[in-house]
């Protein structure tokens, strides 16, 4: 079945105007909505596909001790599949098939890693994570999309130390996301969304933050066309066998200018970048554009919206 059958890729606006807060901002869903699955399908499978046939090392990593908690989470996605997309997924016995792609997983023996192709079969990265006295490790990923991090610099890590350099993050998100793990039930889903703005589409971006220095090529004129709004879907589940965590990333990248197109949502988000602290700018690489964006999105704001930075 072509993808052209596949939905319309959702679009999240994970930004409000007023002062800026960082929180957790967890929404319970549905345990069926752990996997999105949409039109960018076919595309963001064989950008992975590639990136685990010729750059595994920078998108696959694993600890000793994570191999029930990967196991587990292939075996997840093998009863989920068919049961919330039995168009495009089939399960018979011990085999699965992917009607998107014509493969046959045999899962008793799939060739790969569990983890990886539970990687090679959803649009979502998938991080593991294990509950330990001194918080919790990130102890396997399959990471195809990072959204300017290093999967080798982090793996076997605490938690904490994965998200050192987030400004605020130590004194404000640490203790609570770390209870967090400790208190997940099994059959529940938690989703987050977090937002960031940048000048290059790549899905795979393993590095580029805390930039300074002005991209001059960025203007107010072509600002709609040079940025992107990347946006992570995020969502925490318990691996119930295995005692571990199962941390999904689904990124979506959406050109700025279909962002804007409405002047309330090109408001909301000139809002959200004007709240942001100084560190959170340079944290997110935002500083370099940040003037043309600005002017950008007050010019397609309503029209009696003072510009701000004029």
């Amino acid at each position: 079945m072509s993808a052209a059958a596949l939905p319309a890729e959702p679009v999240y606006l994970p930004f409000e105007p007023g002062p800026y807060r960082m929180a957790m901002g967890l929404v319970a869903r549905d345990p069926a909505e752990l996997i999105e699955l949409d039109e960018r399908y076919s595309d963001e499978m064989a950008q992975r596909r590639a990136l685990l046939d010729t750059r595994r090392e920078d998108v696959f990593a694993v600890t000793p001790g994570s191999e029930a908690a990967r196991a587990e989470v292939l075996e997840r996605l093998a009863e989920l599949l068919p049961q919330r997309f039995p168009a495009w997924f089939a399960r018979d016995g011990h085999h699965l098939d992917n009607r998107l792609t014509g493969e046959r997983w045999n899962l008793r023996d799939p060739g790969y890693d569990p983890l990886e192709v539970a990687g090679r079969l959803v649009q979502e990265d998938l991080c593991l994570l294990r509950p330990e006295p001194d918080g919790p490790v990130l102890t396997a990923a399959v990471l195809c999309f990072p959204s300017r991090w290093r999967l080798h610099e982090k793996i076997g890590r605490p938690l904490a130390a994965v998200h050192g350099t987030v400004p605020f993050y130590a004194e404000r998100l640490a203790r609570p996301v770390d209870r967090l793990m400790g208190q997940l039930k099994p059959g529940k889903l938690v989703e987050r969304l977090n937002w960031s703005m940048s000048d290059d589409p790549t899905l795979f971006q393993p590095g580029g933050k805390w930039r300074r220095e002005a991209n001059i090529a960025i203007t107010p004129e072509n600002a709609g066309d040079a940025l992107v709004l990347r946006v992570e879907r995020q969502t925490l589940s318990s691996l119930p066998a295995s005692g571990g965590v199962l941390f999904t990333i689904r990124v979506h990248v959406y050109p700025l200018a279909t962002i804007a197109a409405r002047p309330d949502i090109a408001a909301r988000l000139a809002d959200a970048v004007r709240a942001l602290p100084e560190p959170m700018q340079h944290y997110k690489s935002l500083i370099p554009f940040r003037d043309a964006v600005l002017t950008y999105l007050d010019r397609r704001g309503p029209a009696s919206r003072p510009f701000a930075d004029a």
